[in-house]
C-alpha cells in the first residue's frame, strides 16, 4: 500500500477514539514498526495532535475532536486558502462567518511552527475592494440557498430606469460576481426569458413552494458574459477607432473591461478597436475625455466631431 494511503488509514484508526500501539498498526497494516514509528512522526509534524501514553494500556491517540479538523492540507494548500478567503470576504461573500469559522481551523489544527509560517504570509497579503452593500448579504445568502436546491423565489425588483419595483418570480440559475458587484442569472416567469439581476437591486426576496429544474450544462458565468460582450465579428456596421498616445495611458484604457474585448491591434504608441457605430458614438467620447491630452483619436473624423460636440456641451453647462 503506498505511503499516503497507509498514513490516513493510521489516522482513521486513531481517530476511531481507541488507543493503537505501534506494534497494533504494524500488525493492521503489515509494515515494519520502524515505518510506523516514521508515519507517525510525518503525522506530528504536519500538525495532526497526536497523544503517545506510555505504559501498561499506553498507545497513540488523537487529540479530542479532531475529527473536524482539516487533516490533509499541506502548508502550500492552507495558505492559499487563508489568501482565497481574504478575497472572498472583500467581495462581499454572504458565508461570511462560516467562512471565517473554517479560516479559523486552519489556523487552530497546526502547529507553532505552522503557525508562525501563516501569519507571516498573511501580515503581508492584503485585498482592497470597494466596500459594496451591507443589505445585500440576506440576498445573496437566501439566492445562494434558491440556486443549490433549484427553489424559485418571488423578488421585488428595481431596475435602473424604474422608479417604482416590480414583483417577479424568477428561478435562479446561479450567481455571479463581478467588476465588484453581485448578479443573479435566472429565468424570469414575467419576461419568459433568461435575464441578470443586479442583487443590490432586489429590496426584498422570499421562497416559493416551487421548483424548477436548471438546464443541463447551463453556466451562469458563459450567459453573463455574452451578454455583456457579445461578439462584434461578422457584424455589420462595425467601424475601426484609432487611437494613439503615451504608453502607459493606452495601457489603462486597453485593460478597460469593455474595451479589452474589442481590441484589435496594438502597438507601443497605438490601439485599434473594432466597435459598433451606435456603441462608439454613446460610450466612446467619455472614456477617452478621462484621458485629456495623453491620448488622441486619430480615425475615424466622426469620432472626432462628437468629441467636440460632447466637450462643446459639458463646457456650456458648466458655464450656465
Amino acid at each position: 500500500m503506498p505511503k499516503n494511503d497507509n498514513m490516513l488509514t493510521i489516522l482513521w484508526m486513531l481517530n476511531s477514539g481507541e488507543k493503537w500501539t505501534a506494534k497494533q498498526i504494524s500488525e493492521k497494516l503489515e509494515i515494519n514498526i520502524r515505518t510506523v514509528y516514521r508515519y507517525i512522526d510525518a503525522l506530528c509534524a504536519s500538525g495532526v495532535p497526536i497523544i503517545s501514553d506510555a505504559g501498561h494500556n499506553g498507545g497513540y491517540s488523537l487529540l479530542h475532536k479532531f475529527i473536524k479538523s482539516p487533516l490533509l492540507f499541506s502548508m502550500d494548500e492552507k495558505k492559499t486558502l487563508l489568501h482565497a478567503a481574504l478575497f472572498a470576504k472583500e467581495a462581499g461573500y454572504p458565508l461570511s462567518e462560516t467562512l471565517e469559522n473554517a479560516t479559523s481551523k486552519l489556523k487552530m489544527y497546526s502547529n507553532q511552527e505552522q503557525e508562525s509560517i501563516l501569519s507571516h504570509h498573511i501580515a503581508g497579503f492584503e485585498v482592497i475592494n470597494r466596500r459594496g452593500y451591507p443589505a445585500v448579504q440576506p440576498v445573496l445568502l437566501e439566492l445562494e440557498h434558491a440556486v443549490a436546491n433549484e427553489w424559485s423565489v418571488e423578488i421585488s425588483y428595481r431596475n435602473s430606469r424604474d422608479k417604482q419595483s416590480q414583483n417577479r418570480v424568477i428561478d435562479p440559475y446561479g450567481v455571479v460576481n463581478w467588476n465588484n458587484k453581485w448578479y443573479t442569472v435566472a429565468f424570469c416567469h414575467l419576461r419568459n426569458e433568461i435575464r441578470s439581476f443586479r442583487a443590490e437591486r432586489i429590496l426584498n426576496i422570499t421562497r416559493t413552494s416551487f421548483s424548477f429544474r436548471r438546464p443541463n450544462e447551463f453556466s451562469a458565468r458563459t450567459f453573463f458574459m455574452k451578454n455583456l460582450l457579445p461578439e462584434v465579428l461578422g457584424k455589420s456596421g462595425l467601424v475601426s477607432v484609432i487611437i494613439s498616445g503615451r504608453e502607459e495611458a493606452l495601457d489603462d484604457l486597453c485593460m478597460h473591461w469593455f474595451l479589452e474585448h474589442h481590441l484589435q491591434e496594438r502597438t507601443s504608441t497605438q490601439a485599434n478597436f473594432l466597435l459598433e457605430e451606435e456603441i462608439m458614438y454613446a460610450h466612446m467620447p467619455y472614456m477617452i475625455l478621462s484621458y485629456g491630452k495623453s491620448i488622441k483619436v486619430i480615425e475615424p473624423q466622426s469620432l472626432k466631431d462628437k468629441l467636440v460636440a460632447v466637450a462643446s456641451e459639458i463646457m456650456e453647462y458648466y458655464q450656465a
